[in-house]
Formats: C-alpha cells, sequence, structure tokens
C-alpha cells in the first residue's frame, strides 16, 4: 500500500495539477473511478461520440462536457481537465507529436472532453478477492496491445481495438470473469484469455503501451478492451488534433466504484 492508495482524488488531483505527480495512476484513490481522456474539437464530436455508442466494449462513456468546457461536472465538478492529469498526448493528423503534463496552451474554446471507464476501476475488487494485479505489484504501467479485431467504424473513426493485459493463475481468471462482468461502463468482462495471436498480438513481452509484466508459467494472459483504443483509431483517422491521456495516466474522479457496478 502507498499513501495515494486511500487519498481523496481531490487531493491526488492538486499534486496532479501541482507537477507533483507525473507517472500511471493505477491503484491511486482506491474505489474511486479512473478515467480515459479524449479531446477533440467540435466537428469531430458527433462522430466520437457515435463511435463510443458503437464501440462500447473499448470506449465506454463515463461523462461528455459541454462544447468549450474543461470542466467534468457529473464526476468532478472542481476538477480542470486541461490540468488534472499526469500526462497527455497530442496527436496532429494522426501524428503522435508530443507528451506534456498540461494542455491548457492547446485548448481551444470549441473542444469536447470525453471520459470513459478504464480498467483500473476494477483492480480494486480483483484485488479484494485476492486476485493479485502484476503491474501494480512490479510498480509500473498496465501492458496495452493493437490487436486484429476492428472497430466498428463511425464518421471518421475507425481502428483496432486496444487491450490491457494482466496475467493470471487459470482460477483466478474465470473469477476475474465473473468480477469484471459486473462494470460494463468500466470494459466489463475480458475480450480474450489465452493464445495471444490470436488476436494479433506477435510478442505479449512487448507491449505497443506500457510496460512489460512478469507471465510465470502457471498463469495465463487476460485481455481486456482499453481506453487507449481512440488513440490507434486516432492514427488511422487522422483528425487535426485529438488530445488523450497518457497511457496509463488517468483523469481521477469523485465517481464511486460502486455506482458503476450493475450487482
Amino acid at each position: 500500500m502507498t499513501q495515494f492508495d486511500t487519498m481523496a482524488p481531490a487531493a491526488i488531483r492538486e499534486l496532479i495539477r501541482k507537477g507533483e505527480l507525473t507517472g500511471p495512476t493505477a491503484g491511486m484513490a482506491k474505489g474511486y473511478t479512473q478515467a480515459n481522456l479524449v479531446i477533440l474539437k467540435k466537428e469531430y464530436a458527433y462522430d466520437f461520440l457515435l463511435f463510443c455508442q458503437r464501440n462500447p466494449k473499448s470506449c465506454p462513456l463515463v461523462d461528455v462536457s459541454d462544447i468549450g468546457s474543461f470542466t467534468p461536472n457529473s464526476i468532478a465538478a472542481d476538477a480542470d481537465i486541461r490540468k488534472d492529469i499526469p500526462r497527455y498526448r497530442i496527436y496532429r493528423d494522426g501524428v503522435f507529436t508530443e507528451e506534456v503534463t498540461d494542455v491548457t496552451d492547446y485548448w481551444e474554446d470549441d473542444m469536447v472532453c470525453f471520459l470513459l471507464g478504464c480498467s483500473f476501476t476494477f483492480e480494486t475488487p480483483l484485488l479484494a478477492s485476492g486476485i493479485p494485479v502484476r503491474h501494480i505489484e512490479e510498480g509500473c504501467n498496465v501492458p496495452m496491445y493493437k490487436t486484429n479485431i476492428p472497430c466498428e467504424k463511425a464518421g471518421i473513426f475507425e481502428g483496432p481495438m486496444v487491450v490491457s493485459m494482466r496475467p493470471m493463475k487459470h482460477a483466478d481468471a474465470i473469477r476475474a470473469v465473473q468480477i469484471t462482468s459486473r462494470f460494463p461502463d468500466v470494459h466489463g468482462a475480458p475480450v480474450h484469455i489465452g493464445e495471444p495471436s490470436q488476436i494479433g498480438i506477435t510478442d505479449v513481452n512487448t507491449p505497443d503501451f506500457g510496460d512489460a509484466v512478469t507471465i510465470k508459467e502457471d498463469e495465463v494472459p487476460v485481455f481486456w478492451a482499453c481506453g487507449v483504443t481512440p488513440q490507434a483509431v486516432a492514427m488511422e483517422s487522422k483528425p487535426a488534433i485529438m488530445i488523450t491521456h497518457g497511457p496509463g495516466c488517468m483523469f481521477i474522479s469523485d465517481l464511486k466504484d460502486d455506482k458503476l457496478s450493475v450487482l
């Protein structure tokens, strides 16, 4: 356990805003929902909203801001989405150009913020059930991979699903399916268990995003749809500008995890 496990979301956001926290947020503010971020100009917002509706496994919507608003009112009314995430990525015409800790200088008055459910939310109930979460154990970012699973196209947006991976013993994987099925708004049950090549992953030890983790001989890789999917989609769809969270560096909201559980 770290000092951030039981810290209030607003207190963690304040540290992030001050530049004192700039890394992955897994395990922080246990019991509170973390969210992926996509910021787009108004001209792309309807297409992306439709993309999320057609691909709820990868892009489960938690909140959408008003045009020009950088405050996610329904999940953290005192937050500033431009400053309260440890790291942001800037994509221009589908090209990842830079990573920054504050996007105030990139903000435009016609932008819309999309907050998407994050699998970090269901890690707390996994841990509570005695299921180890390897990237938390090893103090690194969760491994994430592009797959050969296509998302359903909407407007300009199309591309492959990205998945996150957690290695588990077979019995734990079965239990993890049961636990995460209760959280459809944060990716829900796994999309694949077992052989990575079946979903287009050629080397499970070389993730496209995040860090590699140890997979023990008696473990199987378990893959969940991931909110980094829009970053892979940006590379294919090429909007003029898309601002996202840095992989693993989430927005920590005031929304309690149990509000997203269906059971």
